[in-house]
C-alpha cells in the first residue's frame, strides 16, 4: 500500500506533536516531583526511613520553705523497641523475655503502648535498673530495634514523709489523653497523677526534646548517632512551695508505723501550708516507673487505707474543736456573753427528753462561757445550743464554711458535711425519723457534722487572727482572706483568753510547753463501734500567732493525747523560725 507524500507529512507532524506533547507531560512532572514538591517527598522518604525518639525531660524541681528539696531528678534508663507490627513486637518482646524478666502483663502494656501511638518506639522499661541495661547492651545485636537511653526519674528524698502532699508521677493513660488538658501530651509521656505534682502540672513539665535514628524497611535501627540534629528538653524552672518539710518528718516520725490520722500546719494571716501528713503512709518512690502490681494491690487492699488521703478527704466528727462555732454564734446573736451563766448547771448530764451525758461524770458545776470552753462542758454547750436554735445554728454553720471544701491548691479535696437547713434531715432519715434534739448534739460537734483537718484548720486562722480565715495555699500567691467572724475585737479576744486557758488550766493542761504560751481546742470524737478519735486544734504563740495546727488522731481516746503532739509541732516549728531568723540577720 502507498500514501500520497501530503498524506505522511500530516502524519508525521501529528506524531511529532503526540510526542511533543507526552515529553512535555513527562517534564512538567518531572519538573514537579523534583523542584516544585521536592521537600514533601524528601519529608516521606525521611519518614520512613528515620524515626522519632523523644528525650524526655527534667521535671521542675519542687522546694519547701527553706530551699530543701520535695522532689528532684535523678539519672534513669529507658528501655524502648521500633516495630513495624503489633505481631511483631510481642515476637520480640517474647524473645526479650528469654533475657531480662518481662512477664506477660509488661509485655501487653507494651503493646498497648504501640498500639496508642505506632510512630513512637514502644517503651518496655521506664525505669530500667542498670543490671538491665547492662545486659541488654551486652546483646544488643540480636534486637535491632532495641533503644537505651538515659531518662531522667523522678525522686523523693522523704518518700513516705511527703506522700499525702506531694502525690507522684506515672505514665498518661488513654483517659488522661482523652482530657482537655491534656492534649498537647502524647502517649509514653509521664505526667502527675495526685497532689502538688497533679496540681501544678503545666508548671513542672519538661518540653520533650527529639533525636532521631536511621532504620531500615523491618523497623531495625541501622544508625542511631548523628542522623539529624537532636533537639534538646527544656526543663522548667523550680517549684517553691510553703511547706516545712521538717515539720513534715517530724508529723511522719510521731505517727510512725502503727498509728492512723492527719496533721495539717498553717501560716494564720497567708493560709500558706506549712505541713500537710495523713498516715498511715507509703513510699511514692515505688511508683516511679511504674509500681509492680503486688505493691499496688497490697496498698488497695489494706485495711488501713493507706491511700486514703485523711488531710484532705478524711471526714470526721469534729466534736469539741467545733465548740468555738457555737460559741461565736452565741456570741454574734447576743445571747451570751463571755461571762454568762446557764439556768442549770453541769451535773454530768443534762435532761432533753432523756439524759444527754457531759464527757466528765463528776460535771463542771456553774460556770462561764469561758469556763466552758476551757473545760469543754458539754452541758453548757448543750443549753447554748438550745438557745441559738436548730435553724439558726443550721444557717450559722452555713455561714462559718462548714459546708463545703478549705479551697486549697491541691486535688481531690473533699467537701465537708454540715446540714443546710432541716430538709437535709428529712432526706436522711425521713421525716419522722428524726428529732429536733438533733440540736444538742451538733452544738457539741457530734451528730450529722463531718469535717476535714484543713478545714477546721481554716477555721482556726480566722480566732487566731482578726476573725478573718485564710484559705490555705501550697504555692505562694496573693493571700485570701474572708472576714466570718462578726464579733467585736473585745469579744474575739475574750475567746482567744478562753482558748489559751485551756492550755493552761483545762483539758490540754500537760500539753503546755514551757516558755510558750499556746491557745487551741481539744476534742474526743465518739465513732460508733471504734474507740474515741483524737482532736486537736490550736496555734501558738498565742499573743502573736505564727502557726496554726490541726491533727487528728483515730481511736486515740483523748484529744489531749493529739493536744501533746500539736503543741510538739508548734515548738519545733517555731523554734527553727527563730534561728532561721538569727542566722539570716547574722
Amino acid at each position: 500500500m502507498s500514501y500520497h507524500p501530503n498524506a505522511v507529512l500530516r502524519r508525521a507532524r501529528v506524531a511529532r506533536g503526540l510526542l511533543f506533547t507526552i515529553f512535555l507531560l513527562l517534564g512538567g512532572s518531572f519538573f514537579r516531583a523534583q523542584v516544585l514538591q521536592n521537600a514533601e517527598y524528601v519529608l516521606a522518604s525521611e519518614s520512613n526511613r528515620l524515626r522519632e525518639v523523644p528525650l524526655p525531660g527534667s521535671r521542675g524541681i519542687i522546694y519547701d520553705r527553706n530551699g530543701e528539696i520535695i522532689a528532684e531528678n535523678l539519672p534513669g534508663y529507658s528501655v524502648s523497641i521500633l516495630s513495624p507490627t503489633s505481631d511483631s513486637l510481642r515476637s520480640a518482646l517474647r524473645t526479650l523475655a528469654t533475657v531480662v524478666d518481662i512477664d506477660s502483663a509488661q509485655q501487653e502494656l507494651a503493646v498497648r503502648r504501640y498500639q496508642r501511638a505506632p510512630t513512637r518506639p514502644a517503651v518496655i522499661f521506664n525505669d530500667a535498673s542498670f543490671q538491665i541495661v547492662s545486659v541488654l547492651e551486652e546483646r544488643r545485636a540480636e534486637f535491632p530495634g532495641l533503644i537505651i537511653q538515659s531518662s531522667p526519674k523522678r525522686y523523693y528524698p522523704d518518700g513516705p514523709a511527703v506522700a499525702a502532699l506531694v502525690g507522684y508521677t506515672g505514665e498518661i493513660t488513654e483517659g488522661d489523653l482523652a482530657k482537655e488538658r491534656f492534649e498537647s501530651y502524647k502517649a509514653g509521656q509521664q505526667i502527675g497523677k495526685a497532689g502538688i505534682e497533679l496540681q501544678y502540672e503545666e508548671k513542672l513539665r519538661a518540653l520533650e526534646g527529639q533525636r532521631f535514628v536511621e532504620v531500615d524497611a523491618r523497623n531495625r535501627v541501622v544508625r542511631d548517632n548523628g542522623v539529624r540534629p537532636e533537639v534538646q528538653p527544656e526543663a522548667p524552672p523550680p517549684l517553691r512551695t510553703h511547706i516545712d518539710i521538717d515539720l513534715q518528718r517530724y508529723a511522719h516520725a510521731y505517727f510512725g508505723d502503727s498509728l492512723r490520722g492527719a496533721v495539717v500546719a498553717l501560716e494564720p494571716k497567708t493560709g500558706g501550708v506549712l505541713a500537710l501528713y495523713s498516715a498511715p503512709s507509703y513510699d511514692i518512690n515505688r511508683f516511679i516507673g511504674g509500681a509492680p502490681f503486688s505493691f499496688y494491690n497490697a496498698l488497695l487492699n489494706d485495711k488501713h487505707k493507706p491511700l486514703y488521703n485523711r488531710a484532705l478527704a478524711g471526714t470526721y466528727a469534729p466534736a469539741s474543736t467545733w465548740k468555738l462555732a457555737t460559741a461565736i454564734m452565741g456570741l454574734e446573736r447576743g445571747l451570751v456573753t463571755m461571762d454568762t451563766r446557764m439556768p442549770v448547771p453541769c451535773t454530768g448530764g443534762y435532761y432533753y427528753g432523756r439524759v444527754f451525758k457531759c464527757w466528765d461524770k463528776r460535771g463542771h458545776g456553774d460556770i462561764t462561757l469561758a469556763q466552758a470552753i476551757a473545760k469543754s462542758c458539754d452541758v453548757y454547750f448543750y443549753q447554748l445550743g438550745l438557745r441559738i436554735g436548730l435553724d439558726s445554728l443550721l444557717a450559722g454553720g452555713v455561714r462559718l464554711r462548714f459546708d463545703r471544701k478549705s479551697g486549697v491548691d491541691l486535688p481531690f479535696e473533699i467537701k465537708s458535711t454540715w446540714p443546710a437547713d432541716r430538709a437535709y434531715f428529712d432526706k436522711q432519715y425521713g421525716k419522722r425519723g428524726w428529732n429536733p434534739s438533733v440540736v444538742l448534739s451538733l452544738s457539741i460537734g457530734q451528730a450529722d457534722n463531718a469535717q476535714t483537718p484543713i478545714n477546721m484548720a481554716k477555721f482556726y486562722t480566722a480566732l487566731a487572727t482578726d476573725g478573718s480565715a485564710a484559705t490555705p495555699q501550697i504555692v505562694a500567691r496573693e493571700p485570701e482572706r474572708e472576714k466570718i467572724l462578726n464579733i467585736t475585737p473585745e469579744q474575739l479576744q475574750g475567746v482567744k483568753d478562753a482558748l489559751a486557758d485551756v492550755l493552761s488550766r483545762g483539758t490540754a493542761a500537760g500539753a503546755q510547753i514551757k516558755g510558750l504560751t499556746i491557745a487551741g481546742k481539744t476534742g474526743t470524737a465518739q465513732v460508733n463501734g471504734q474507740k474515741d478519735n483524737a482532736w486537736f486544734v490550736g496555734y501558738a504563740p498565742a499573743d502573736n500567732p505564727k502557726i496554726v495546727v490541726a491533727i487528728i488522731v483515730e481511736e486515740g481516746l483523748h484529744g489531749s493525747s493529739a493536744a501533746r503532739v500539736a503543741t510538739k509541732l508548734m515548738e519545733r516549728y517555731l523554734k527553727a523560725s527563730l534561728t532561721l531568723t538569727s542566722v539570716i540577720s547574722d
